[in-house]
């Protein structure tokens, strides 16, 4: 039987986060093919054995215990190992990183992985690094010709050295608002909806304190739509219908509206017509290959009044009990079984050990 390390956790902001979406990954891997052994990532940054707990909600924001006993990876290839004893694992034929932001999502993990010679599920090295990286990803959409934000990147030493003129520039962009992010950030950790740039300073140091490098971006205005993107075994890719985010008493899409509470609803599929669904979909597909994505994505964009405009592809989405990702492809007729079979089935075929 394949053994399949289901790793998740790991220090970023969506540490609880990653947690839901293992227990949702977990529930959905058929047992009697694969034998699943669950790798955990603490904060600190430890590789654990810990089981998947039926418990993890995301409103109690559970964490990987430090206690659990160490893992120690293969790397140049081999076996899994308890830490403490040298005990053997076995063997990983294939990981599904259910990792989220920094560390995980960033290219950092995909090259652990290919280091101690273990396929995996998800994108590799590059497209993870780009996808993250929204400043870089940005520009490599703009050289294919898609649609983006007019924004600007300020660096924390431009901010420490010079923030009048970053106020002087962050003017032209600065109707109807701008939201300040950091580059390299998921789940909107660090974002800030800035109507009146005497608050800039104070959003560009909540941005700061998570990344290096900062982003002012010209609010867009429209509908806010996602679709997923899967690749099958054979290269193919399909993509789903859409879905619709409608937030309610919050400024915005963020952290609190995704995972806490009641203040965003997610409409999938919503409608589109057959030629907006289209367009779409044409989109997805160019960023997707842009950034050189491999196994799934998920694609953000506005629909506003001048067409769409592409927000961000993530790259390993959430797979919690009300995520976009696999909402979207149930609405497309793929179960989450057939899904996360699928993903596994791409990671195998991929061959990049």
């Amino acid at each position: 039987m394949p053994r399949l390390a289901l790793i998740y956790g790991g220090a970023s902001p969506e540490h609880s986060v990653s947690l839901v979406s293992a227990l949702g990954v977990f529930g959905a891997i058929d047992k009697e093919k694969y034998e699943v052994i669950p790798v955990g990532i603490t904060k600190s940054g430890r590789y654990v054995l810990e089981p998947i707990s039926a418990d993890w909600k995301l409103a109690d924001q559970p964490e990987v215990n430090e206690d659990s006993p160490e893992l120690l990876f293969p790397l140049g290839g081999g076996e899994l190992r308890m830490a403490a004893t040298g005990m053997s694992l076995g063997k990983i034929d294939i990981a599904f990183p259910v990792l989220h932001g920094i560390n995980g999502e960033d290219g950092s993990i995909q090259g652990l992985l290919q280091l101690a010679k273990i396929p995996y599920v998800g994108n590799g090295v590059l497209a993870s690094a780009l996808a993250m990286d929204k400043a870089k990803a940005k520009a490599v959409f703009r050289d294919a010709g898609i649609a983006v934000a007019d924004d600007l990147v300020v660096t924390r030493a431009d901010f420490e050295s010079n923030f009048q003129a970053i106020v002087e520039k962050a003017k032209a962009l600065a109707e109807p608002a701008v939201f300040v992010k950091p580059a390299s950030s998921g789940s909107s950790v660090g974002v800030s909806k800035v109507a009146d740039l005497s608050e800039l300073k104070a959003a560009l140091e909540v941005a700061l304190s998570h990344d290096d490098i900062a982003l002012v971006e010209r609010q867009m205005v429209g509908r806010e739509l996602e679709c997923s993107v899967l690749e099958l075994p054979t290269g193919e890719l399909k993509v789903s219908l859409a879905g619709e985010i409608i937030v309610f008493g919050r400024e915005f899409y963020d952290y609190e509206a995704k995972y806490l509470d009641n203040s965003a609803e997610l409409r999938v599929p919503t409608s589109l017509t057959d030629e907006e669904l289209a367009q779409m979909h044409q989109q997805a597909l160019a960023a997707f290959r842009a950034l050189g994505c491999s196994g799934l994505a998920r694609v953000d964009f506005f629909l506003t009044a001048m067409g769409f405009v592409l927000t961000e592809v993530n790259t390993m989405p959430g797979f919690t009990p009300i995520s976009m990702y696999p909402s979207l492809w149930q609405a497309t007729s793929v179960s989450f079984e057939d899904l996360v079979e699928t993903l596994i089935q791409t990671g195998l075929a991929a061959s990049r050990v």
